[in-house]
């Protein structure tokens, strides 16, 4: 499940504008996810957004072992070993986005707080811009 917020946090350079963050619980998450699956690849995240959903577009988040010649990796400063991959197409609706985790007794989720998400449906997985 994701969870779409609206109110991102205030970004404090131009350069977070055309960015897309990863917090340091959410490279904590992927870490576990990839320590659990024990597998002799080199395995990443891969964030996608494609059209589809009530809303327009929705996030997709893989697994993967493959990382294309034009996909954006980003990291955490704290876990640079943690790779999140991103497709250009993609990355262009993430930019200045921060990809986030939340745990809590309702749920465990990625949270993508994206400044570019104009309204999200009322199940909140998808999100037009």
């Amino acid at each position: 499940m994701v969870k779409i917020e609206f109110d991102s946090p205030e970004k404090t350079e131009q350069e977070d504008l055309l960015s897309v963050r990863l917090t340091l619980e959410a490279a904590n998450r992927i870490e576990e996810i990839i320590t659990s699956k024990k597998s002799d690849a080199a395995l990443n995240l891969r964030v996608s957004v494609s059209g589809g959903g009530c809303g327009g577009y929705s996030y997709g988040f893989k697994l993967v072992d493959t990382k294309t010649a034009d996909d954006i990796s980003i990291s955490n400063e704290s876990k640079p070993e943690i790779t999140v991959l991103i497709d250009p197409l993609s990355f262009s609706y993430l930019k200045g986005s921060t990809i986030d985790f939340e745990e809590t007794i309702e749920a465990s989720q990625f949270i993508i707080h994206n400044p570019n998400a104009k309204s999200s449906c009322g199940c909140g997985n998808s999100f037009s811009v």
